[in-house]
């Protein structure tokens, strides 16, 4: 199947061709459905705290965090163009003859271009964008009332004016204050200073982003840090990182044969956000935030979120250092029965842990092993806000090929729909996953863990792509909060959904929580 050029080709990359080679399997015989047991929900796999509980837990954050080495990690080479679908469709077609006003008109959802035009004053990118036309001797305003609309997303859109559809969301105005507005990654680092600074207030930030807009991405960064340094008496750490050619997944025909390009060499794809494990295994920080790029809202309604943060963050450090402690104790083995059945209980209630039947057989010195290897694992806390019809990936209980369960993070590609016991499972799902989580990736003895060690490879997704007009097969990677974490210890906590605001459609900026 492959010849010496094409061996030299993956070397070259970083991989290798066994890797190779199992991704050409996966392709053939497909990747297993998750087998769920049941809907994570209150009291059955989902924390929910009191007023009180939260704010301890907040408290013993902040009395706690100097202790630790933390950095808030923010996967920010997502593209922007999907927000703009909507306009760009409407480009398309409208011609500004008399029925397309009259539909223009008509089309009134929040989504639509008749709302995005409307309110545009309301965007933080206005004043830009009308500047930008001004320039070109256009007034925008003008421009609308005489329905001329297709300038104004020649500029907002297109590589001559602001490029919005050809940036990341992390590059894009989002929020406006009256000293000015905020990019998306600029509120990411207002941020940091308030959960992700050590005891001589530095704050680090690693950001996962394309090739293409790294130089953008810094030097949007060294513009606005500045400000925020003074202002807050804090500095920065913001470090960047790509996603690798290594973790890069082969592409194949519709046959199974690996997909050339005209060259004749062998095509390979992104793995999706899966493949950022390898990125967060690279750095060397001891308590790991991890928070999408577009969910975040403007300073006045940030208080919750932060208290949220804080309180998981509090949560992780009261378990790790209980599980830390109990390690040491099994580590040593010497102890008594009434210890291991206290280090049980805590493992099996505390930290989610699945404890077998067969576990009541074993030699003490079997339990023992059997404990220390369950927890002596990465660990995350996992925010889950209540579910309101959101797409996306939800908290259940999950029995893996050795029937024993766990909490995963699974996406509806992974479920079997067909399956009326599935489905059933599902439709009494309540929570849903915002991508909220903090995660200790450093072990009991204080070194790192080797985080490729706890993935799952059985929870890749292929899809239909094509290329030089020739359909192929598409491989991603377990998912980052899915598969590439699904050996770790996983608690799962009850967050507002306030603190849960994407930005999937321009218009979402539009949305209270958004306007400044």
């Amino acid at each position: 199947m492959f010849t010496q050029k094409d061996i030299e080709q993956i070397e070259k990359r970083g991989s290798d061709l066994n890797t190779v080679e199992k991704q050409i399997q996966h392709f053939k015989s497909g990747f297993p459905f998750i087998r769920l047991a049941a809907a994570a929900i209150p009291e059955k796999g989902i924390h929910i705290y009191s007023e009180k509980e939260v704010n301890e837990l907040a408290k013993y954050f902040d009395e706690n965090k100097n202790d630790y080495d933390i950095i808030k990690f923010v996967p920010a080479s997502g593209a922007a163009s999907r927000m703009f679908k909507n306009l760009f469709e409407f480009r398309e077609k409208y011609d500004k003859s008399p029925a397309a006003i009259e539909q223009y008109k008509a089309e009134k959802g929040f989504d639509s271009p008749f709302n995005f035009f409307n309110k545009i004053e309301s965007f933080a990118f206005y004043n830009q964008l009308k500047g930008i036309l001004s320039e070109k001797d256009l007034d925008i305003k003008k421009l609308i009332d005489s329905f001329e609309f297709k300038p104004i997303l020649d500029v907002f859109l297109g590589e001559d004016g602001m490029n919005y559809a050809g940036l990341p969301k992390g590059l894009l105005h989002f929020h406006k204050y009256q000293e000015g507005h905020r990019l998306a990654i600029e509120e990411h680092l207002v941020e940091a200073i308030n959960y992700a600074s050590d005891k001589n207030s530095v704050c680090q930030v690693h950001l996962t982003v394309s090739p293409e807009h790294q130089e953008k991405f810094e030097g949007a960064v060294i513009e606005k840090q500045e400000s925020f340094q003074k202002k807050h008496n804090v500095s920065f750490q913001v470090s960047f990182s790509q996603q690798k050619a290594s973790s890069d997944t082969i592409a194949v025909d519709l046959k199974n044969e690996p997909f050339r390009n005209e060259d004749g060499s062998l095509l390979f794809r992104p793995a999706g956000h899966g493949a950022l494990i390898e990125n967060l295994n690279d750095l060397n920080g001891e308590i790991i935030f991890i928070k999408n790029i577009d969910n975040v809202v403007p300073d006045q309604i940030r208080d919750t979120t932060y208290l949220y943060k804080k309180a998981i963050g509090g949560l992780l450090f009261k378990l790790q250092e209980q599980c830390f402690d109990f390690l040491e104790t099994l580590e040593d083995g010497n102890l008594e029965d009434d210890e291991l059945e206290k280090i049980k209980q805590f493992a099996e209630k505390d930290l989610n842990i699945f404890i077998p039947n067969a576990y009541l057989g074993y030699e003490k010195m079997e339990k023992i092993d059997f404990l220390f290897n369950k927890m002596n694992r990465p660990m995350r806390i996992c925010g889950m806000v209540k579910n309101e019809g959101e797409p996306g990936g939800g908290p259940f209980w999950v029995i893996d090929n050795n029937d024993e369960w766990s909490l995963q993070i699974v996406e509806s590609t992974q479920i079997d729909f067909s399956n009326e016991k599935q489905k059933n499972i599902v439709q009494q799902s309540t929570h849903f996953n915002p991508v909220d989580l903090v995660c200790g990736v450093r072990d009991f003895r204080g070194n790192n863990f080797d985080l490729k060690e706890f993935v799952d490879p059985e929870t890749g997704f292929i899809s239909i792509k094509s290329k030089d007009g020739k359909s192929l097969k598409a491989q991603e990677l377990p998912g980052l909060w899915n598969g590439a974490m699904a050996d770790w210890i996983t608690i799962f906590v009850e967050v507002p959904l306030i603190t849960f605001n994407p930005v999937k459609t321009i218009n979402d900026l539009l949305r209270p929580q958004h306007q400044s």
